[in-house]
């Protein structure tokens, strides 16, 4: 695993350097996160010979320097991209997680020669759903995951700082009631909408309704898993991004 800071923002990568224009993975986290929760699927995909980068979005872990409060999903959007674009990457196939799909979805929207596929895990935050519901949601999940996962979220939360937390948060169901669906369906890119079978965040009609949003998608449940199904899953999570990214430039 190498470290980098590329346009204030930290993130690590797997497998190959990144060369311009080669295929590669960005996996983009949730709300107060870090990429950490990310590295078991990282590695597994960097395993059949992909590039994948997980960075931790500015204000955000190792990344908090980058912005000096909390950005709303579509600041978050266009500073990925800047970062996106210092790299020069090219397409990339997009791996976002709960509110990180906000953030992809804004992205790809507003910056769409950035992107070539997207896979969504749990996409949240739903919207006409009270801030209320929605962290009730979050709490009903926590006892579904795998215990290792809840001292490193703690940590990531704390790094962030809770005060960002909670900004992040209001910006984030700002953005889920005026803007999320509105960006889903400027997705034209294939994208693959996944859950685990215990997630109580992401409903399965959510998840049906999101699919059919976008202009290309489809959807996928892992048993046994819960709202951070590429932690809890990698090996399912990475099996179902290989089959749905076969044929792509190796």
């Amino acid at each position: 695993m190498d470290h980098r800071k590329d346009a204030g923002i930290f993130s690590r990568g797997f497998g190959a350097a990144p060369r311009d224009g080669a295929p590669n993975m960005v996996l983009v986290h949730g709300l107060g996160l870090s990429g950490r929760y990310f590295v078991p699927l990282a590695r597994r995909l960097a395993a059949s010979g992909t590039t994948v980068l997980v960075p931790d979005l500015p204000g955000n872990a190792r990344s908090r320097a980058a912005a000096r409060r909390a950005l709303g999903v579509e600041r978050l959007a266009d500073s990925l991209a800047h970062w996106h674009r210092e790299l020069s990457l090219g397409p990339s196939c997009l791996v976002a997680n709960s509110v990180g799909s906000q953030v992809t979805a804004a992205l790809a929207a507003r910056h769409p020669s950035l992107v070539s596929r997207i896979v969504l895990v749990g996409p949240a935050l739903e919207p006409r759903t009270s801030a209320g519901r929605q962290f009730g949601r979050l709490l009903a999940d926590v006892p579904r995951e795998p215990f290792s996962l809840l001292p490193l979220a703690a940590t990531d939360y704390l790094l962030t700082g809770l005060p960002r937390c909670a900004a992040s948060f209001r910006g984030a169901l700002r953005d889920a009631a005026e803007s999320f669906e509105r960006n889903l369906a400027q997705v034209h890119v294939p994208t693959l909408v996944v859950r685990g079978a215990g997630d109580t965040i992401a409903s399965a009609a959510w998840i049906r309704h999101v699919a059919r949003m976008v202009g290309d998608g489809r959807t996928a449940e892992i048993p046994g898993a819960a709202h951070a199904a590429h932690y809890s899953a990698p090996d399912a999570m990475a099996a179902l991004i290989e089959e749905f990214t076969v044929g792509d430039p190796a």
